[in-house]
């Protein structure tokens, strides 16, 4: 999976690592042979994070691979294919979850052009490149088999297909629209063989969550049915849900996960 050092992807890692581990103990009881999971933990400058997140996944019985690679560099993202088959054979599951964090760190204080310039270039025209190269790599591998569906993910935004006001909608709304327009198309044409779906975050509480303003918290809690903040967990507990090989009639949805919309929210 790609962008895994911290967050949401961190979490997503643990998730399918735990899962694998509870379908290797179903397996066992019934006898059957099983293998630990493996896992390619993406990573762009981050490797303390990687590192860190690598740790967490071999504690539940998974083995890792740690690859550094700048998707936006088209030779990067080749190797990042290339060592990810190298490590796992055909995987099982692809997970598209890099993006650019455009609100903290690095590129905060950035301009808006340039912030917009940045999610373009690693959100869209990246992941679909490199969501292009999987999917050709695994047409190859998988022509004739009769085994269950490789499964690939990408992610979206709960907001994104009807608007939020603000510099923040006006990036995110059309870069993440663009990513589950392309996850929607791709799904089209590659059932039955490989499944594609989406998971859309609403208000998740990741750095820039927990240290936002009164104003931002307040509205992500009423935002919500449940009243709350999401966490990176409830992200990584859909994306499991989807993913999971034997979930095989689960195909071209988009799963929102924001604890239910409130529509008696006032502006």
């Amino acid at each position: 999976m790609t962008g895994a050092s911290s967050g949401i992807g961190r979490q997503i890692a643990i998730g399918l690592a735990r899962q694998h581990g509870s379908h290797r103990s179903e397996a066992r009881s019934a006898d059957r042979e099983t293998a630990a999971a493996k896992l390619v933990i993406h990573f762009r400058k981050n490797q303390r994070g990687a590192e860190e997140t690598a740790a967490a996944v071999q504690a539940l019985g998974a083995t890792t691979c740690l690859v550094q690679a700048d998707i936006c560099q088209s030779q990067q993202r080749q190797r990042l294919v290339d060592e990810s088959w190298d490590f796992l054979g055909p995987p099982t599951t692809w997970v598209n979850n890099a993006g650019a964090d455009v609100l903290t760190g690095e590129f905060e204080n950035e301009s808006f052009a340039e912030k917009l310039r940045r999610l373009i270039e690693t959100d869209v025209l990246a992941t679909i490149d490199l969501s292009r190269q999987v999917i050709r790599r695994w047409r190859q591998d998988i022509s004739g088999s009769e085994a269950q569906p490789p499964s690939m993910t990408f992610i979206g935004w709960d907001q994104a297909p009807l608007g939020m006001e603000g510099d923040a909608g006006q990036m995110f709304g059309p870069v993440k629209a663009a990513v589950m327009a392309f996850a929607n198309s791709v799904a089209q044409e590659v059932g039955p063989t490989i499944r594609v779906n989406t998971v859309a975050p609403g208000w998740i509480k990741t750095a820039w969550g927990e240290t936002t303003d009164s104003y931002w918290d307040g509205r992500a809690r009423r935002q919500s049915l449940m009243n709350r903040w999401g966490t990176p967990e409830d992200v990584a507990r859909a994306v499991c849900f989807v993913a999971d090989p034997d979930n095989t009639f689960c195909n071209g949805q988009t799963i929102q996960v924001n604890g239910g919309w409130s529509r008696t929210h006032p502006r």
